[in-house]
């Protein structure tokens, strides 16, 4: 009888840009982490209270609002710990006030969060472990969340099925952010499945078959 993973997860698309916050949890203490909270902060305390979580962390992939802007209210409502992102996304925490503005979210607010990540950190939840690997491209300080045993991984805006993270916003560069997928995540392996900041899960095997950008076969005509 095989065991249950160690982890669970549940995906809740929030803002209007439908981004994939994630709530996860050690199976064993119920004790949570919120990737991403980009808003909606009622709906995410709610689906907490749904499964008898406790809020422990929140982690942040990059500083882009759909993804950041309600750290702050959700750091309020619970005390949780904020982890991430890397400290190259600083700039974009800075003008979260001026973004949300622009995008119609005047709830997202600046944060400082509680820690800032670097390439090779851990980050712990309950009794888990999580890998943070440092994956610059979209954003310079973006960092994705990996989990080995789960073979598990929340990637924000790096890879999506079938597509990758967007770099014309200010400080992007396409060329980090292919080397960021095949240095950094393919080697994690083609089973490892992934949630990415938008739209619906894939793997990495998958998406080295099937992505047009990032395949094998895309990537040896380059």
């Amino acid at each position: 009888m095989s065991e249950s993973p160690p982890i669970k997860a549940l995906i809740a698309p929030v803002t209007p840009l439908a981004q994939n916050c994630t709530i996860v949890w050690c199976d064993k203490t119920k004790k949570a982490a919120i990737i991403d909270p980009g808003g909606e902060v009622d709906r995410l305390m709610a689906a907490l209270a749904q499964h008898g979580l406790t809020l422990e962390k929140i982690w942040i992939t990059h500083g882009h609002l759909d993804h950041a802007g309600g750290t702050a209210a959700l750091k309020a409502a619970t005390g949780a710990v904020v982890e991430g992102p890397h400290k190259d996304d600083a700039f974009w925490i800075d003008e979260m006030e001026t973004s949300g503005a622009r995008w119609g979210m005047p709830e997202a607010k600046h944060f400082t969060p509680d820690r800032w990540l670097e390439d090779g950190d851990e980050v712990t939840l309950g009794e888990t472990r999580f890998q943070v690997i440092h994956c610059p491209g979209h954003t310079p300080g973006h960092v994705i969340f990996y989990h080995p045993e789960a073979r598990f991984a929340q990637v924000g805006d790096v890879l999506f099925q079938g597509s990758i993270g967007r770099t014309d916003f200010p400080k992007g560069n396409y060329r980090d952010l292919i080397t960021s997928i095949t240095d950094k995540l393919w080697p994690l392996g083609d089973d490892v499945a992934f949630v990415p900041g938008h739209g619906p899960m894939s793997t990495f095997g998958r998406e080295r078959q099937t992505n047009p950008f990032v395949s094998d076969d895309a990537l040896s005509d380059a």
